[in-house]
């Protein structure tokens, strides 16, 4: 079966101010079935958020090639991608509503507002969180407005799902009963998922494959 996603030899180089350039990612290879999760961890500095906007079309790799269904997609513009990233601090709009927040994605696709508030809606009450609907997301709590997060990006149906330390701003308690709720929903939209995190506990929890960016390559955890 043809990888959903697949990276070919990804080179990226870092430079600090002042400092001599080092080698960030230096020909990484990666592989990732729809329907799968891959869990990226790795200390501070390592790399993996420049390995997500890699692979979002946010930034690019100074060699390799990034493909999607066996197609080429290194030099396609990010919104033509189809694919989610989920940032640690939500990115959530402030001066949107929350219906708003999550219709924003179909929206930009293309579709009339009404049409996009009606699904959005359907998809907040699959979240638990059409009452909050008409509200604000700056009046949420840090649960909700992950769950909000996590709605706007699934509503798009994108091919891929890129998570940056999605559970980070949260509190310990919230985050452990966010990780099944999490899984339930990835299990039921079949896509590619690569998740950035520091938290091997987390990753294992949604049944990911654990694999550890080290030395600009990716080495198997479990």
């Amino acid at each position: 079966m043809r990888p959903m996603l697949e990276l070919r030899h990804i080179v990226k180089h870092w430079q600090a101010p002042g400092a001599e350039p080092r080698v960030l990612l230096d020909g990484l290879d990666l592989q990732v079935k729809s329907g799968d999760a891959v869990a990226i961890l790795g200390p501070s500095g390592s790399g993996k958020s420049t390995l997500l906007k890699i692979i979002a079309g946010l930034e690019a790799a100074d060699s390799g090639q990034v493909f999607c269904a066996g197609q080429d997609i290194s030099t396609m513009p990010a919104h033509l991608r189809r694919f989610a990233l989920m940032f640690q601090d939500f990115a959530l709009f402030p001066h949107l509503s929350v219906q708003d927040n999550v219709a924003f994605g179909l929206v930009e696709q293309g579709q009339s507002r009404g049409q996009a508030r009606a699904q959005a809606l359907a998809m907040l009450q699959r979240f638990g969180m059409a009452a909050h609907a008409l509200g604000r997301v700056w009046q949420l709590s840090g649960g909700e407005q992950q769950r909000v997060a996590l709605a706007r990006a699934l509503i798009t149906r994108p091919r891929v799902l890129l998570l940056d330390e999605p559970f980070s701003a949260l509190d310990a308690q919230l985050r452990t009963s966010m990780r099944a709720e999490f899984a339930q929903h990835l299990a039921s939209a079949p896509m590619a998922v690569v998740w950035v995190t520091h938290d091997e506990a987390e990753a294992r929890a949604v049944g990911a494959r654990g694999l550890e960016l080290q030395a600009g390559g990716l080495q198997q955890r479990w």
